[in-house]
C-alpha cells in the first residue's frame, strides 16, 4: 500500500442538467489527471443542481440512464484514475418512494462503480425568515455507512449535512477509514460560519483525511454555494484551501503514514466508553 497520494479536488458551478454537468466538469479533471493527481473528487450535486420542481423532475434519471455518471466512468477509464463523484440526484430505485437519493459513486480507472452511499441525514428547517427547507421531501435518506476499499486504505463516504453528525464519521474511522470524503454544497450563510470549524473537527476526531469538494458561485435556480473546498489533515491542518467560490482545481499530496502518527498520538478512537444516556 503506497504511503502518498496526489489528490485533486473540483470546484464547480453545477448546471440545472446532467448533460451540461458532465461539459462543465470534465476539462477540469482532465487538467487534475494532467497534473497527476490519482484520486479526483467533485462535490456533491455533480451532475446537476436544480430545486425548480418541474425543471428538477424533467432532470432526474436513474443511475444507469444518468448521462454525467456515464461519461465519469468512461474519463475514469479513459485518464485510469480513481474518480470519487461526490454525489449524484437519481432516482432512489425503491418501489415504493418517489423520492431521489442523493449517492456518492466511487470509479475505479477501469471506469467500475466499486462503491456506492446514499446520504444519510437530509436538511430540514424552518428559519425566523421564513425560509422552510424540506430536503427530506425530495430526498430519500440513506441507512448505511460505507467504507470502500481503495490502494490508499479505507475511503469513508459522506455528503454534506453528514459532516454536522460526529456519530458517523466515527463510526467510519472504527471501519476502517483513513480517509472520510464531505463532497458539499454548502450555502453561504452556514459555509462562512461552520464550514471549516466542522471540518477540522471531524478530521481531529477520527485521526483521519478529510477532503471536501464543493459547489460554489450562483447557481441557474438562485441558490448561492460557499465554495472554499479544502483539504484536512489527521492533525487537524489545512494541507490545501480553496479561497473563493469559482470553479477550480485543488490539488494535495497525502502522506498518509499521518494517520497512524495521529491516531497514536491522541488514540481516542479506542478510548469509546458505553454510557446510560440523560433521560
Amino acid at each position: 500500500m503506497s504511503s502518498s497520494l496526489q489528490v485533486a479536488l473540483i470546484q464547480t458551478t453545477t448546471p440545472a442538467t446532467a448533460a451540461k454537468g458532465l461539459e462543465h466538469i470534465t476539462p477540469m479533471i482532465r487538467q487534475a489527471a494532467l497534473k497527476g493527481a490519482e484520486l479526483i473528487l467533485t462535490p456533491e450535486g455533480t451532475n446537476f443542481l436544480e430545486q425548480r420542481k418541474g425543471l428538477r423532475e424533467e432532470a432526474l434519471t436513474d443511475e444507469g440512464s444518468d448521462v454525467a455518471v456515464a461519461g465519469l466512468q468512461k474519463l475514469a477509464e479513459e485518464l485510469k484514475v480513481w474518480i470519487l463523484i461526490g454525489s449524484v440526484i437519481v432516482r432512489s430505485g425503491a418501489d415504493d418512494d418517489d423520492r431521489a437519493a442523493n449517492r456518492s459513486l466511487l470509479i475505479d480507472p477501469n471506469g467500475n462503480i466499486t462503491a456506492r452511499y446514499d446520504k444519510m441525514h437530509v436538511f430540514d428547517v424552518d428559519l425566523d425568515t421564513g425560509e422552510r427547507w424540506r430536503e427530506s421531501a425530495v430526498i430519500r435518506p440513506g441507512a448505511e455507512a460505507v467504507v470502500a476499499d481503495t490502494p490508499w486504505g479505507g475511503l469513508g463516504l459522506t455528503i454534506c449535512y453528514d459532516v454536522r453528525f460526529a456519530y458517523l464519521h466515527r463510526a467510519l474511522a472504527h471501519g476502517g477509514a483513513k480517509i472520510i470524503t464531505v463532497p458539499a454544497a454548502f450555502t453561504r450563510p452556514t459555509g462562512e460560519s461552520h464550514w471549516e470549524v466542522l471540518l477540522r473537527a471531524r478530521a481531529i476526531e477520527t485521526g483521519s483525511f478529510v477532503l471536501a469538494p464543493a459547489q460554489g458561485g450562483e447557481h441557474e435556480d438562485g441558490r448561492k454555494t460557499w465554495g472554499h473546498s479544502l483539504v484536512i489533515d489527521p492533525w487537524g491542518e489545512v494541507v490545501a484551501r480553496l479561497d473563493h467560490d469559482r470553479p477550480a482545481v485543488l490539488h494535495a499530496t497525502l502522506d498518509l503514514s499521518a494517520v497512524d502518527r495521529a491516531r497514536k498520538a491522541i488514540p481516542a478512537l479506542t478510548h469509546d466508553r458505553s454510557f446510560v444516556s440523560p433521560q
